[in-house]
């Protein structure tokens, strides 16, 4: 009680000194996992980017409601079908010093497009980029896009002098290798902070950036992220007051942080999906039992696995209730979502027996599974339960779980898709469907480069059609009818197994105020400490 006490009261001098903007306030949370690369290029995943978007900045960005705002562009206009200008913002710098200009977007969509860069789709959504002059841009798209703007949030600009200076014109590849990327160590970004020290499973240190060119709400000088894998553990550092906010928190402690003193859950929504996916295009599988041919080809096989998964049992004993089963790829909070499209596949064993049963597999098969275990809410438990779900149907699954940065290295596009069944999550980065559709359900095309997180290569021609009417069709009933019908192939030909969208779940200290957004990014410019 003494202590409680103690805090309090330190909170509430805290609380009387708001006002000096000189006072020092450090900004202590925690999430479960590392943040894996400072490359802003290296990796396509909402955690990472939305984290390092408080360094790095694309030419717009989101506000607290996922409202599109003007960041490095001060304005921009579609002039042709194809073609828009962005004005860009002038008398922004770099942390250390270069001026922000138009050379530095060209540099760093081109850098998106390397090699190593998980940021391809991103890169090929512009056909060319024109430089007018310093501070105005010409951009071509491969066609009308009218929603192209919304998939720059995450686009990040880099410095081109700095970087050429420090050799990091390629993104650093994911898969490993090239560790020693300054980028990947190092940054230099626009955004209102600084990071000064990343220990891998350690700690990452913000640091305000005095020449940040716009006026933040933010008192925060100092953030620092510590990565805590242990759900009870990160729970425990916020109730004790060691931490200002933590997330995910396991759903069934939410009672237990509504009911401490001093501290209290935020829960919602989250525009993100967790699905399956099945390698179709090996064939046969890597990780196997069954020799000379791919099960996951059979599209008996890919829907005896969809009605052994029992969704409601998933979300009552592994999510607490928290979760919304889902049967499309998208979440409601998504452009392009249809609650008629949304009923999940039957829950029915015995007909999964009958279909493994025809397809040449009475007795069922083995394989490996890929699990993340500190990126999702509660992910290598759900995979757990599919697991056990399938064994009563015959199919033996190893789960094969890892911390998100191994898990990430091993399963994506730069190491070659090394997987034959995943879990994954999904929250599109433009909140448009488009984005769902080009990046994971388009057919695998490393030259066009669409489909490359489509792991399993699910193919249908039609689809791919479809994809890209979407991408130019203006009106929204037209468009819309499009949407339909991909997700009605994709889901009668058990393309993915679509499981929930999670919910969003943070726990923080009384006194904090801080914006929970959709897609689950922490923005430092929404934070106020007491």
């Amino acid at each position: 009680m003494a202590l409680r006490k103690s805090l309090l009261a330190a909170v509430a001098v805290a609380a009387v000194a708001v006002a000096t903007p000189a006072m020092a306030k450090t900004f202590k949370w925690a999430f479960q996992g590392s943040v894996s690369t400072l490359d802003p290029h290296g990796l396509n995943e909402t955690f990472l980017l939305g984290t390092l978007g408080n360094v790095y900045e694309g030419l717009v960005n989101y506000d607290e409601n996922l409202k599109l705002i003007p960041s490095l562009a001060e304005s921009w206009e579609i002039v042709e079908p194809t073609k828009w200008v962005f004005k860009l913002r002038k008398g922004v710098k770099f942390h250390e010093g270069q001026d922000f200009t138009a050379d530095d977007v060209i540099f760093s969509w081109q850098r998106a497009g390397t090699e190593g860069s998980d940021q391809k789709v991103r890169h090929s959504l512009i056909k060319e980029i024109k430089k007018i002059d310093d501070h105005t841009i010409e951009v071509t798209t491969p066609a009308p896009n009218p929603l192209m703007a919304q998939d720059l949030v995450f686009l990040k600009i880099m410095d081109k002098e700095w970087s050429e200076a420090n050799g990091t014109v390629e993104a650093t590849n994911l898969k490993g290798g090239d560790e020693g990327n300054h980028a990947n160590l190092n940054t230099n970004g626009t955004g209102p902070f600084m990071i000064t020290e990343n220990t891998q499973d350690v700690k990452t240190v913000f640091k305000r950036f005095d020449g940040y060119w716009k006026d933040i709400k933010s008192n925060v000088t100092e953030a620092v992220m510590t990565p805590i894998a242990q759900d009870a553990t990160r729970v425990a550092a916020l109730l004790s007051g060691e931490l200002d906010l933590v997330y995910p928190v396991p759903v069934q402690d939410w009672s237990r942080l509504e009911d401490a003193d001093g501290v209290k859950p935020l829960t919602g929504p989250e525009a993100r999906t967790i699905f399956l996916g099945m390698d179709q295009f090996r064939d046969e599988l890597l990780y196997s039992n069954i020799k000379g041919k791919n099960p996951f080809k059979d599209q008996r096989v890919r829907a005896a696995f969809a009605h052994a998964i029992d969704l409601e049992t998933i979300k009552k004993r592994v999510m607490r209730g928290a979760s919304s089963p889902t049967g499309l790829m998208v979440a409601p909070q998504i452009n392009g979502f249809n609650a008629a499209l949304n009923e999940p596949y039957e829950f029915n064993p015995e007909k999964s027996k009958q279909l493994l049963a025809e397809a040449g597999y009475p007795d069922g098969f083995e394989l490996t599974m890929d699990c993340p275990n500190d990126r999702y809410v509660n992910d290598e438990r759900i995979c757990q339960a599919v697991a056990s779900m399938l064994a009563k149907v015959g199919v033996k699954v190893e789960v094969f779980a890892q911390p998100k940065s191994k898990y990430f290295a091993k399963v994506l596009q730069q190491n070659g898709y090394d997987t034959s069944f995943y879990l994954i999550g999904w929250t599109p980065g433009s909140i448009d469907t488009h984005n769902v559709l080009t990046n994971l359900i388009a057919c695998q095309n490393v030259e066009a480069k669409v489909g490359l997180f489509n792991m399993g290569n699910y193919c249908n021609a039609r689809v791919d059609e479809l994809t890209k009417l979407v991408e130019k069709e203006t009106d929204a009933g037209q468009r819309q009818a499009y949407i339909d019908e991909a997700f009605t192939i994709l889901k009668n030909e058990y393309g993915y197994l679509p499981l929930h969208q999670q919910p969003l779940s943070w726990g923080v200290r009384d006194g904090v105020s801080v914006a929970q957004r959709a897609d689950n990014v922490l923005d430092f410019r929404n934070v106020v400490l007491p």
